[in-house]
């Protein structure tokens, strides 16, 4: 998931055209409502109003999660009891999800259990209903941004990461693998779009793979694709209690057409492309103590074991390029073989968006732990998923075709071999 400058076609994104165009201004923030009333949907859930959504939760058994939900919450006669609520709920969500991609218990629907849209739509269901609710008892705003913050945990599968115990000597016994995934992005260009990278949380989380160097358990949760959210810590607060259990970790999201790439390097830049908030912004990274910041992390996944390997039907290549200001200059320069000493970073390998941000998080975080010497991880992007041939025209076009199904099902088995060839690899690289 990354603004790229190469040319993907009418369905894959279209980000070279997010690039070509100017920046939306970022959206100014409204007045808090007072304590006690409910928030209007946001911009997000409100794309729920449109046929496509709709069709998807219908299709998936998943509209009927939404009244329950409301349900429970119309049960609860006070903030305790609301919060139990939303948890539960929201876990549930996560875990059903997850089940009907993994094939276990009734599909409820003809949409192919592949599909990681179901997940997306039904938690912006949920969250809108829960925005808007106006209970018996008095509810004041932190409370309900406390409630929604532990449905976004809850139904993203960062609550349900359960490492292997008893196994924490690295190189015995299980491994333990954390991946992460993305929602779907550029909707309002077609809202139609999945995600490959959630797709492929949905189908590892909870797995064990079977490599040369033993069984490895994966653990996967999703991020939103909101700027908001990563400022506010989302990230760290999901991986920082895990990356020192781990043997490896991967973020993972949709980046060019045909190809998958383990990004090189990631940069402290962001480059403005506009959230599915439609939200822009352009500065630095922000992060815990900038003091300290560095411009460019580095990948420590083994990148040569990965592109040397035969993990399916995509080409994979270790992508080395990056954008810098060269020190003492001004203007951008392209670098196809990495920064130069003294640069400040306007793209990593993975361009300037949220990818390359969860990317430059999650390698800042284990550095910052002392991991960096010992500890796999980096971040792999997909190929794009691209609809069948006539099946491109979102004003027209059908929500799922076989084309699309076997394009995301050959991604997610991709992804899984280029895990276990990671995870099974003498050590990490060092870019």
């Amino acid at each position: 998931m990354r603004p790229i400058r190469v040319r993907i076609g009418v369905l894959g994104l279209a980000l070279v055209a997010g690039l070509a165009t100017p920046l939306a201004a970022p959206t100014t923030a409204t007045a808090a409502p007072p304590a006690g009333t409910a928030a209007a949907p946001t911009v997000e859930e409100r794309r729920l109003d449109g046929e496509v959504p709709g069709e998807i939760l219908r299709r998936s058994g998943f509209a009927a999660v939404t009244p329950a939900f409301a349900r429970g919450l119309g049960r609860a006669d006070s903030y305790r009891e609301a919060r139990a609520v939303v948890a539960r709920e929201g876990a549930a969500l996560w875990r059903r999800a997850v089940d009907r991609v993994q094939g276990r218990g009734p599909a409820r629907g003809d949409l192919s259990r592949d599909d990681d849209r179901p997940l997306y739509w039904a938690r912006l269901a949920m969250t809108r209903e829960l925005r808007t609710w106006e209970p018996g008892f008095g509810l004041g705003e932190r409370q309900r941004a406390a409630l929604l913050a532990e449905l976004e945990r809850t139904s993203r599968g960062q609550a349900d990461l359960r490492l292997p115990r008893g196994e924490h000597d690295k190189g015995t016994g299980v491994k333990r693998v954390l991946l992460t995934g993305f929602d779907p992005f550029t909707l309002d260009r077609d809202i139609r779009i999945s995600n490959p990278s959630g797709a492929v949380a949905l189908a590892l989380d909870g797995t064990v793979i079977d490599t040369p160097d033993g069984p490895a358990r994966v653990e996967t949760a999703v991020f939103p694709v909101r700027w908001a959210d990563f400022a506010e810590g989302t990230v760290e607060r999901a991986l920082r209690p895990y990356l020192p259990r781990v043997d490896l970790f991967t973020t993972v999201s949709q980046g060019r057409v045909g190809r998958f790439d383990v990004e090189r390097t990631n940069g402290a830049w962001r480059g403005g492309f506009p959230d599915n908030e439609n939200v822009s912004r352009t500065e630095t990274v922000p992060v815990a103590d900038p003091a300290s910041q560095p411009q460019w992390t580095t990948t420590t996944l083994p990148y040569a074991a990965i592109t040397a390997a035969d993990t399916g039907r995509f080409p994979v290549y270790d992508n080395t390029r990056v954008t810098e200001v060269p020190a003492g200059g001004t203007e951008a320069v392209v670098r196809p073989d990495g920064p130069t000493p003294g640069s400040t970073a306007r793209e990593g390998g993975g361009g300037n968006y949220l990818s390359n941000e969860i990317a430059y998080r999650a390698t800042l975080l284990r550095d910052r732990l002392g991991l960096r010497g010992t500890l796999p991880g980096g971040h792999v992007h997909t190929p794009v998923l691209q609809f069948g041939t006539g099946n491109t025209d979102p004003a027209t076009g059908a929500v799922t075709d076989p084309e699309f199904v076997r394009n995301r099902l050959d991604i997610v088995a991709q992804t899984r071999a280029i895990v276990a060839v990671a995870v099974s690899a003498p050590g990490p690289d060092r870019g």
